[in-house]
């Protein structure tokens, strides 16, 4: 059976203790045993962790690197024990979450019971804008973003992949005509997007006619839900994520035009956080919860 923790842990008390003899003796082991179990760790590893003299043992550079995770590592895995040992009753503090307005709303919040159901003494402080935020300046813990992610010094794990439609009402559409193509909607009253991350209403697969907007805007928003309420409401087009009108779509209160116009036209979800060795125990907690039910959700 792999134990590497417990030869993390000897590996340790043998630079601890500055000798082979002493760490055995910490130990209740041999001496010999120990240092069997030192030259497994180096032979498996294919590097040389301790220069062994007479007089003293000394780390090698691969060996203070091994020595510093390790700690690192079996520190980890008390507190992890330690987390579970008092129950998740006990776990208070407070997480400091971010989303866009749809995200928020259709995704997260309704998981947010069954996080608390688990950990009843977690507050959550739930921002939902769809501009971007600074997590270190808006001292937030997790923010889920929708669209590409800038390279940073942030953490990232992809929860999927969010297909976009180009959506209007039935009565619109009996009103005004269903477009058949992309230039048709120049035509059609079009719902926009005002936050920085937007991107024009029809993709199309020629890029030098697809980043044109098309149609006359009847509403820009800063946020996705105002332009589904519009929408729903037979105000004219708009382009938005699949997971925002899935239940609208299913309702018919919403329906699809152009659907091989927007194949290929998806945006990527995340859940970012600050990076660090040491994420606290709440945030890891909620990102635990929520990572698998959103990534179920967004596969639909």
């Amino acid at each position: 059976m792999d134990n590497r923790a417990g030869e993390m842990q000897v590996f340790l008390r043998v630079v601890d203790a500055g000798s082979f003899s002493e760490a055995a003796r910490l130990l209740l082991m041999t001496p010999s045993t120990v240092s069997k179990l030192i030259s497994r760790i180096e032979a498996r590893l294919g590097v040389r962790l301790l220069e062994r003299s007479t007089r003293r043992l000394s780390l090698t550079d691969e060996g203070q690197v091994y020595y510093d995770r390790s700690q690192a590592l079996l520190a980890e895995m008390e507190e992890i024990e330690r987390d579970l040992s008092q129950g998740a009753a006990q776990m208070g503090g407070t997480v400091r979450v971010s989303a866009s307005v749809g995200f928020g709303m259709v995704a997260l919040e309704p998981l947010l019971p069954e996080f608390w159901q688990a950990y009843p003494n977690v507050a959550i402080d739930l921002s939902l804008s769809d501009e971007i935020v600074d997590l270190y300046l808006d001292r937030t813990d997790v923010a889920f973003r929708v669209g590409a992610l800038p390279n940073s010094s942030l953490r990232a794990v992809k929860l999927g992949t969010a297909p976009r439609k180009i959506v209007a009402t039935s009565d619109y559409l009996a009103r005004c005509g269903t477009p058949t193509t992309l230039d048709d909607l120049a035509g059609h009253e079009v719902l926009g997007f005002s936050f920085r991350r937007s991107t024009p209403m029809a993709p199309g697969r020629d890029s030098s006619r697809s980043i044109d907007r098309r149609g006359t805007l009847r509403l820009t928003a800063n946020n996705g839900e105002s332009v589904r309420r519009m929408a729903v409401a037979g105000m004219g087009l708009a382009r938005m994520g699949e997971f925002h009108i899935r239940d609208d779509l299913a309702a018919g209160r919403l329906v699809e035009i152009l659907p091989e116009a927007t194949l290929g036209d998806t945006e990527d979800i995340h859940a970012i956080f600050p990076g660090g060795r040491h994420v606290p125990h709440s945030v890891r907690a909620f990102l635990d919860i929520m990572t698998p039910r959103l990534r179920a959700f967004l596969d639909g």
